[in-house]
């Protein structure tokens, strides 16, 4: 059975990733689209913001996100004084963290997807009448689901996964943004509780286990899925 601890923990770091994913799913999906499609000038620097998250120390996005998002940062002092919307530590904040980090995973994973549709069908919907955006959704997205998939399972698992980003920005507060890597920490941080610490780090394994089995699965059943309906049209 779970100890309190690690239901609280497992709660909260299931709340922001979710919440992470739900943030960066449509604006995942339109980056990956611009970069797989479009050819324009700064593309290449694009790519390369759109990646920095995995190679920049999570404790510098987390600071970054507080000179921006904090209450007299560029952004967060306009949602504050006009929304009364403070992030920073806040489990929001903890998801907008988690968020940044997973986004180039999505965006990477949908890219490659969207690049495997032949344009050749989109430009024979195209002649037939379709709009530009009537493609995208019964033809491009469909026929990009397995990398959608793939890449939202993948993010959700980085998100969950989160800790230097995340105690940077949203801190390290019981009941509200101590995940489960945060919690681990600071059982390890604490005399005695060597036990307990092992139980979370066997949690977090499970979980990420089956956030990656998860992913493989649902992947090959879409491309069954997708195989079959290819064959029953044929």
């Amino acid at each position: 059975m779970l100890t309190p601890l690690e239901i609280e923990a497992l709660r909260i770091s299931l709340q922001v990733s979710g919440t992470a994913l739900l943030i960066i799913l449509v604006p995942g999906i339109a980056m990956a689209w611009l970069l797989a499609r479009h050819e324009f000038f700064g593309k290449s620097l694009l790519d390369g913001i759109v990646h920095l998250p995995l190679v920049l120390p999570p404790v510098v996005v987390g600071y970054l996100l507080l000179v921006v998002m904090g209450r007299r940062g560029l952004v967060g002092s306009w949602l504050f004084d006009h929304l009364g919307l403070s992030l920073p530590f806040t489990w929001q904040g903890a998801a907008l963290a988690g968020g940044i980090m997973a986004f180039p995973l999505l965006v990477r994973a949908v890219r490659l997807s969207l690049e495997a549709v032949d344009p050749r069908l989109e430009a024979a919907a195209r002649t037939l009448g379709a709009s530009r955006l009537r493609v995208f959704f019964t033809i491009t997205l469909p026929l990009a689901v397995p990398g959608l998939v793939t890449g939202a399972v993948l993010a959700f698992a980085r998100a969950l996964s989160e800790f230097g980003a995340t105690i940077t920005f949203a801190s390290n507060i019981p009941g509200e943004t101590r995940t489960l890597p945060l919690a681990l920490y600071s059982l390890i941080q604490t005399p005695g509780m060597e036990d307990a610490a092992a139980r979370l780090c066997v949690i977090s394994v499970v979980v990420a286990m089956v956030s990656l089995v998860a992913s493989e699965w649902l992947a090959r059943r879409t491309r069954r899925r997708m195989a079959g309906r290819d064959r029953g049209t044929t």
